[in-house]
């Protein structure tokens, strides 16, 4: 029997604030963290350069993004839908 490992692809929702390149989005993911001292929630965000092969999302939508193999320097990530 052999091994067989599903690899799990992480997914994140976030906001499209850049469409300015070609069949690439940059999306903005908010989250929460908490403080390690004072115990309190804080919110940081990230930004991840999607690809997005047909140039269909704008700014200000709202999508769901899913980790893939690079496809570029700093595209790791493809946009699977909007919400």
């Amino acid at each position: 029997m052999e091994n067989i490992k599903k690899i799990i692809k992480k997914r994140v929702t976030g906001v499209v604030v850049s469409d300015k390149m070609m069949k690439t989005v940059v999306v903005e993911v908010t989250r929460l963290k908490l403080h390690p001292k004072y115990l309190k929630r804080y919110k940081y965000s990230s930004r991840f350069k999607a690809h997005d092969p047909n140039n269909t999302y704008k700014i200000g939508d709202k999508v769901v993004i899913q980790e893939i193999r690079p496809m570029s320097k700093d595209k790791r990530w493809v946009v699977v839908n909007k919400i």
